[in-house]
């Protein structure tokens, strides 16, 4: 098994414990047969690219969040900026000063 595999396998359970939910329920969230996501955790298949992009999408994040494993919560992270994007100039350099302040602690 190569590191991307292991990646992609860890990535998939990390987000999947995140949101609280079972191997079962996100095969069947997916449309999938039961052991679809317990197939790519255990190491047995990898997700074809149509199944990877379905997950990236019941996740809510890019492909790009996907494979950035800085984020601890990239869902998190996705609905703060959605926020911030609904607020004024004003607002927003209030959040940014906020963000400097708890970065210090």
């Amino acid at each position: 098994m190569s590191k991307y595999e292991k990646f992609v396998r860890e990535r998939i359970t990390q987000l999947r414990l995140q949101k609280g939910i079972s191997e079962y329920q996100l095969s069947y969230d997916l449309g999938h047969s039961r052991s679809f996501i317990y197939n790519i955790s255990s190491g047995k298949s990898l997700p074809p690219l149509k199944g990877f992009f379905a997950i990236c999408e019941y996740f809510d994040i890019t492909p790009t969040e996907f494979f950035d494993d800085k984020p601890f919560n990239p869902e998190l992270i996705h609905k703060a900026v959605e926020g911030l994007r609904e607020l004024d100039d004003n607002d927003t350099l209030i959040v940014l000063n906020l963000i400097n302040r708890l970065k210090v602690k």
